[in-house]
């Protein structure tokens, strides 16, 4: 009898831990990243090491459990970022430029907002503008996610204890007031990781930037030594959150460039995103190994960009290791290229082939001077991109979202619940149910 009366209050003990849920709580969103995105990341590392097949997978790839995931919104076969966030954050569909207003246009709210009302700490992250469509779902309620200035001061109103990524977007005089009102809040306003670790210990709620002022961190493949990083971010929100509340945290961190790179059929720098964002993950699964019973973290995507397909040629190869030659985004190509202002036709192609890895299209006779505007520039790069990524065997169907599945992988407590083929608006669901949110 006393045997059985001990496994019985074991099995309660246990019961009621799960009912708790999962104490820290990691969401991250990859924007755009699709299944081509990150089987193509790994089968690029897999070439670099002479190997057909994924003898490097990424972090997130190994995680016990994986679905499917729908994304299409309530008027849209093909989503748009705002309306995938809101699916995402709230559990609702609605409109495509919607952000945390359901399709009648009455606001719903984020499983963010309701972990906070349980007293759980609340990060939300990204390398893209922290008033961006995936970022600002979790916090905001707009009729158009291109309202920036009506958004960001909706982070005020959130209260959230940790904010970070690319600047407030929007005019100067909206970034000010933000940020003045921020600081009569309790908020320090970090620029740079450095400056978090000296500013972090003393402050109530911080905000988290580049050192410099911009409304997005760099490409990965652009970085240099003094620029933020994702990775950077997922630390420091856990330094900070884990010390604001004994009921734990909750932290969504976008990686917001992928789609960027995406609009643009850029594959290396797509992978290269892929790679920085599977970084952060990485920080994440080191806290997770720490704290197995109470940590949950899921990684998804929003919708996929670009319609990526690896392999378009008749001989069924793939020759992904040619985008080893880029050095660059092919945004900062035309950056590179408009510098020269007046030069050779030679010169730009020398500049190209350093950065690029090919040739220019259509080069006029040697010797021959050219003015080089936006347009010439931009042309340039794009094609060089382009080849490249034929060369590569990498075909893109367009430079916009798609309808198709999103990938989704998840470990720790509770994430056996993520399986089979589910919807995005599943997941704040199962978030809710996990923490015993109505």
């Amino acid at each position: 009898m006393k045997r059985l009366f001990g496994t019985m209050l074991l099995l309660l003990i246990v019961a009621v831990g799960y009912a708790k849920g999962p104490k820290y709580i990691f969401y991250f969103i990859g924007d755009g990243m699709g299944l081509s995105h990150v089987l193509g990341t790994e089968l690029y590392l897999g070439e670099l090491q002479g190997v057909i097949g994924r003898p490097q997978k990424l972090c997130f790839t190994q995680f016990p459990e994986s679905a499917f995931v729908t994304t299409y919104s309530a008027t849209n076969g093909v989503t748009d970022s705002a309306a995938s966030g809101t699916a995402l954050s709230t559990g609702n569909k609605t409109y495509n430029a919607a952000i945390g207003i359901g399709r009648d246009t009455v606001e719903v709210y984020s499983v963010a907002a309701d972990l906070a009302d349980k007293g759980m700490a609340i990060g939300v992250a990204t390398t893209v503008p922290i008033n961006h469509a995936t970022p600002s779902a979790f916090y905001a309620h707009n009729m158009s996610r291109h309202n920036y200035d009506e958004i960001a001061p909706w982070m005020l109103e959130a209260g959230y204890d940790f904010y970070a990524g690319g600047d407030v977007k929007g005019n100067d005089e909206t970034r000010k007031n933000v940020y003045g009102k921020a600081k009569e809040q309790g908020y320090a306003i970090a620029r740079g990781y450095n400056d978090y670790l000296a500013k972090a210990e003393g402050a109530e709620k911080i905000m988290l930037y580049q050192k410099d002022v911009a409304t997005e961190l760099p490409y990965a493949i652009n970085r240099t030594e003094k620029d933020l990083t994702l990775a950077q971010i997922t630390a420091a929100g856990i330094d900070f959150l884990e010390e604001k509340s004994k009921k734990g945290f909750f932290m969504m961190i976008e990686g917001g460039k992928i789609d960027y790179a995406a609009h643009n059929d850029d594959g290396a720098t797509v992978f290269q995103e892929v790679l920085d964002f599977d970084a952060a993950v990485a920080v994440a699964y080191e806290f997770y190994k720490k704290h197995k019973d109470e940590t949950l973290i899921i990684v998804t995507a929003d919708h996929e960009t670009g319609g990526l397909v690896l392999g378009y040629r008749g001989d069924y190869t793939l020759n992904l290791k040619a985008l080893s030659s880029q050095k660059v985004s092919v945004e900062r190509m035309i950056e590179i290229l408009q510098a020269e202002k007046e030069t050779t036709w030679e010169r730009l192609e020398q500049l190209v082939k350093e950065n690029i890895g090919v040739g220019i299209r259509n080069k006029k006779a040697n010797g021959e001077r050219v003015t080089v505007d936006y347009d010439l520039a931009r042309e340039i790069a794009y094609n060089a991109v382009y080849d490249l990524n034929r060369s590569a065997a990498l075909s893109w169907a367009s430079g916009n979202h798609s309808g198709t599945f999103v990938p989704l992988f998840a470990i720790g407590k509770g994430a056996d619940m993520f399986n089979g083929v589910i919807d995005n608006t599943d997941i704040p669901k199962i978030i809710r149910q996990l923490k015993g949110v109505k």
